[in-house]
């Protein structure tokens, strides 16, 4: 759907990535759209940080947020889960407030993707993404197909510095510039 090209004389550059999950019924063993972006981001050469469950809690949600931001070694922290419009979702409450810069057009990509696999239950999702001091989070939902759709049709390319003409790995060295 999306036309993709890449700086051929550019080198990989793999990103240390942290996967949250929220739920308040998966485990780190039942956790599958966790798991799936773990197998990709590695099978695309980036290093998954750290993998964790965190329960659908605004306080827990922020502090294990907060905690991969104060890492230095963190690049990047992807959540799966809480983004729908049941009582306990709360991803978006919990993580929207800590942004310094939102990211509006992931939400609408996002969506746009989606749409091309899910039709229109993709307005089921408030998948939101913005920086958080230096570190780039996107929320997104926790169903492995949706995983598969921000990875693959956003994240892969966006996360990888030979993506033309633009890429959030060339902005890093920047993001800390006042």
């Amino acid at each position: 759907m999306f036309k993709t090209a890449k700086f051929e004389d550019r080198a990989f550059k793999p990103l240390r990535i942290a996967v949250i999950a929220v739920s308040d019924t998966r485990t780190l063993e039942t956790d599958t759209g966790g798991a799936l972006l773990k197998s990709l981001l590695e099978a695309d050469g980036h290093q998954c940080f750290e993998r964790q469950v965190v329960r659908d809690d605004i306080q827990l949600i922020r502090a294990a947020l907060q905690s991969y931001v104060a890492h230095p070694d963190v690049d990047v922290i992807l959540t799966t889960g809480g983004t729908g419009f049941s009582g306990r979702d709360v991803t978006p409450e919990a993580i929207e407030p800590l942004f310094d810069k939102r990211m509006e057009g992931f939400s609408v990509l996002f969506h746009q993707y989606s749409a091309t696999t899910v039709g229109t239950s993709s307005l089921q999702s408030r998948a939101t993404a913005g920086l958080v001091g230096e570190t780039f989070v996107f929320c997104l939902p926790g169903s492995r197909g949706a995983c598969r759709d921000a990875w693959e049709g956003i994240l892969s390319h966006q996360l990888d510095y030979r993506h033309a003409p633009c890429n959030f790995v060339e902005l890093m060295p920047r993001l800390s510039e006042r």
